[in-house]
């Protein structure tokens, strides 16, 4: 499928000798891996079923994400699945906020836990607090450890292969520039998972031979005030020598369009937004519309959703995680309309939820 977006890449750089076509190949041959369909189940089958009746709180960093909200609706679509009840309770990008929330949510005395979206160790305290009072808990991009056990009172923490998605996003920007990319990294030192994606991004760009122009540090809670002005300073400073921005999720090219195209620059030219997640609804539509985002490497948040869900449930019953890792993807205008891309999200046609109803004894 990505074939044809590669091959003008491909082919004007046969010339500058075969090392450099080699690693182009490589590069996007890693990449096809993850542009294909995603139709057969490869999670549990077996598990605890569900008890109805349960209160659980799912502590959001901040609703305005597109990642965190498609798993808060994943969330809720699969607990009314179970039978349980759910309050959303919104973090709204601050600590302070969190803070409040995590506060409230240890009032309600609920069943277990949801930490979507924000790095945990933030919110430490209240962890142990709610530890202590014998509440499971399970997050969504928690922290660096991906899987069981991953600290803080946590049973588990959800979320693709971080490390595979900052490389196949950097080897996207690496071929599409032809082997000489020219790249602005944008992270959020707030949390670990999102510097050591950058970090990956980073190291896998110069590896390959292409240029990071510049590692930008800038809150994820305050991309809209910053991100215009920032894009602007960024190609006065650059030029035509910035040919790819690469981002740790979509939400910053949520507010970088309208200064590109003050600058005269196209929706489909240079720099090429390229998101290492998380697949929010706006980066599909900039996506089909070529329209300042050329890719996402999107996660399936419904289906984590209800990963989610299926986690806490096996910790609110003593039992270990389930050790499903979910699939990533990489999306472009050439195979958006794949697995959910007409509801502009990634939504893998492998059959998850009845999957997971069979294992709750929902079917």
């Amino acid at each position: 499928m990505l074939r044809r977006t590669f091959m003008t890449s491909v082919a004007a750089i046969i010339v500058a000798g075969p090392a450099l076509a080699d690693a182009i190949a490589d590069a996007m041959a890693d990449v096809e891996k993850y542009a294909g369909q995603a139709t057969a189940w490869d999670g549990p089958t077996t598990g605890p079923q569900t008890e109805a009746g349960k209160l659980i709180v799912v502590l959001a960093g901040d609703m305005k994400n597109g990642g965190i909200l498609g798993v808060t609706n994943g969330v809720q679509e699969a607990a009314a699945k179970a039978g349980w009840e759910v309050r959303v309770l919104d973090g709204a990008g601050s600590v302070q906020s969190r803070t409040a929330a995590f506060g409230q949510a240890l009032a309600l005395q609920p069943a277990g836990i949801i930490i979507n979206g924000f790095d945990a160790v933030e919110q430490q305290a209240a962890l142990d607090q709610a530890a202590a009072a014998g509440i499971p808990m399970v997050s969504w991009h928690s922290g660096p450890v991906i899987g069981a056990n991953p600290g803080n009172g946590m049973a588990v923490n959800v979320s693709t292969d971080a490390m595979q998605v900052s490389k196949v996003a950097a080897e996207w920007a690496f071929a599409d520039a032809g082997g000489k990319p020219g790249v602005v990294i944008f992270t959020d030192s707030t949390y670990t998972i999102a510097i050591a994606k950058a970090d990956k991004i980073k190291e896998t760009i110069e590896a390959l031979g292409g240029t990071v122009l510049e590692y930008v540090d800038t809150p994820i809670a305050e991309t809209s005030q910053r991100m215009p002005t920032l894009t602007t300073a960024l190609l006065q400073k650059y030029g035509e020598s910035w040919t790819h921005a690469l981002a740790i999720n979509d939400i910053y090219f949520d507010f970088m369009g309208p200064a590109l195209a003050a600058a005269g620059i196209p929706g489909d030219g240079a720099p090429k937004a390229v998101a290492a997640g998380d697949g929010s609804e706006g980066a599909y539509q900039r996506i089909r519309a070529g329209q300042y985002q050329a890719v996402t490497v999107a996660e399936p948040l419904n289906l984590q959703g209800w990963q989610l869900v299926d986690e806490l449930n096996r910790a609110m019953q003593g039992e270990p995680a389930s050790g499903y890792m979910s699939p990533l993807h990489v999306v472009t205008k050439d195979n958006i309309s794949f697995d959910g891309g007409d509801n502009n999200m990634f939504d893998p046609g492998n059959g998850y939820r009845d999957e997971y109803a069979k294992i709750w004894g929902k079917m």
